[in-house]
């Protein structure tokens, strides 16, 4: 795959190089400075948190583990990475840089934060860095209208940052087919998460959020992270969303599944699927996000009258919000070099934002589609008790069949999630063109 990204980098690197070249002229700036960021002390300690690449500087470089590192650009030079790679026993020290990227930038190793920081161009620069207290005269400073403009852009995938998350979600579709193998052999929560870590050969860290694995009723907590050590005494279903990273690009990939001979929840999970199919299949170029969002909740009415759990209309399942209920969250969100990547909303590249349609707080994603996009799309359904006892003292609740939704509820929830590329054409689904090259 290396050999393949070599033209590709190339070419994408003379987009960010466009980009950064406007950035710089909207702000009034001469010199671009991006910091790879340093990992976080934690409170009252002398450890650190796990170190993560700050966005932007794995955007120019496929370089993920450089703490202290810097990249410098001025229009029309060659940009500019000071790469720090300091005395150290305690630590491993990254290596030299080298890869297809190489030849294009002028390196400079440094030892020390400080010899790092003398490398910079500090006058008239837009810094984009995590806070932090001024260095020789360098500090953060995060100009609105730079990030305005790279911010926008970045939803507008380069051919190389496709061929990266291209192969973030094949490493991500192939731990899923573990995690899943692990839940039909019994295995607890932590157990199913550590053969995803296994087959994904990927560390907790590394991966681009923390994974969330469901067992039961676990399934209708949208944000679950506990890992119960020990199995259930029965697995019912399993609700696991975890993404892999492929330099610094993200996967993130959701499936729900059914044990053996729970044909009542898997028809919903087939159901679902079916929603999930049809609104990847709509990520086309023209169309409006946020009407896609609002288009699932009718789907998921249809789901919901099908299989008995309502007797409204589906119209009247969305106006009286009862959908919301069991379907609380957004239809999905931009990815890319973060899995919630940043734009969602912007209407333009000078800092303005799409508003979000009316009841629908949770939605990440507002902008219309074009192509180059990638966005997720992840419906759900989750017996979600507090949400489900707010309708029960609405009118609506006598059109619901609450002993269907006593039945389910120990099932937790259903969500599918795809990330798909949005095309001059037909869309790409990454996640499904992964999952059927395992075969």
């Amino acid at each position: 795959m290396t050999a393949s990204l070599a033209p590709l980098y190339a070419q994408h690197l003379a987009t960010l190089t466009r980009r950064a070249d406007e950035a710089l002229a909207r702000g009034g700036f001469d010199h671009l400075l991006i910091a790879a960021g340093m990992p976080g002390v934690k409170f009252l300690d002398d450890n650190h948190y796990p170190y993560a690449v700050n966005p932007p500087f794995k955007h120019w470089l496929p370089l993920t583990r450089v703490p202290g590192s810097w990249i410098a650009y001025t229009p029309g030079q060659r940009p500019k990475l000071v790469f720090l790679q300091p005395r150290d026993y305690w630590h491993v020290v990254p290596e030299a840089p080298s890869g297809y990227w190489v030849e294009h930038f002028d390196i400079v190793t440094v030892r020390s934060a400080e010899e790092a920081i003398a490398q910079l161009p500090r006058q008239n620069a837009a810094v984009i860095a995590e806070a932090c207290p001024p260095m020789d005269g360098l500090q953060a400073n995060n100009p609105q209208p730079v990030l305005d403009y790279l911010h926008y852009y970045r939803a507008y995938k380069t051919p190389y940052e496709l061929a990266l998350m291209r192969e973030a979600s094949r490493i991500g579709a192939r731990a899923h087919r573990a995690a899943e193998q692990a839940f039909r052999a019994g295995e607890s929560e932590l157990g199913i998460h550590q053969a995803y870590l296994a087959a994904a050969g990927q560390t907790d860290a590394e991966l681009p959020y923390s994974s969330i694995v469901a067992l039961n009723e676990h399934g209708a907590v949208l944000h679950y992270m506990d890992f119960t050590r020990t199995p259930p005494e029965a697995s019912r279903s399993l609700l696991i969303d975890a993404g892999a990273s492929a330099s610094g690009y993200a996967s993130d990939i959701t499936r729900s599944h059914a044990a053996h001979g729970a044909d009542e929840f898997q028809a919903l999970i087939d159901a679902m699927d079916a929603v999930q199919q049809r609104q990847a299949a709509s990520v086309r170029a023209g169309v409006d996000y946020a009407a896609l969002h609002v288009a699932a909740h009718h789907q998921l009415a249809e789901v919901l009258r099908t299989h008995g759990l309502i007797r409204m209309s589906a119209e009247s399942a969305v106006e009286s919000g009862v959908t919301r209920a069991f379907f609380p969250h957004g239809l999905g969100h931009s990815i890319g070099l973060q899995v919630h990547d940043v734009g969602g909303f912007a209407r333009n590249d000078r800092g303005e934002t799409v508003a979000r349609p009316d009841g629908h707080p949770f939605l990440r994603m507002t902008r219309t589609l074009e192509p180059g996009m990638v966005v997720t799309i992840e419906p759900g359904l989750y017996f979600i008790d507090m949400l489900l006892d707010e309708v029960r003292q609405t009118p609506a609740s006598r059109d619901i069949d609450w002993d269907r939704v006593e039945a389910l509820k120990p099932y937790g929830g259903i969500r599918i999630e795809d990330d798909v590329a949005c095309t001059e054409g037909d869309p790409e689904n990454l996640t499904r063109d992964a999952f059927a090259q395992l075969g």
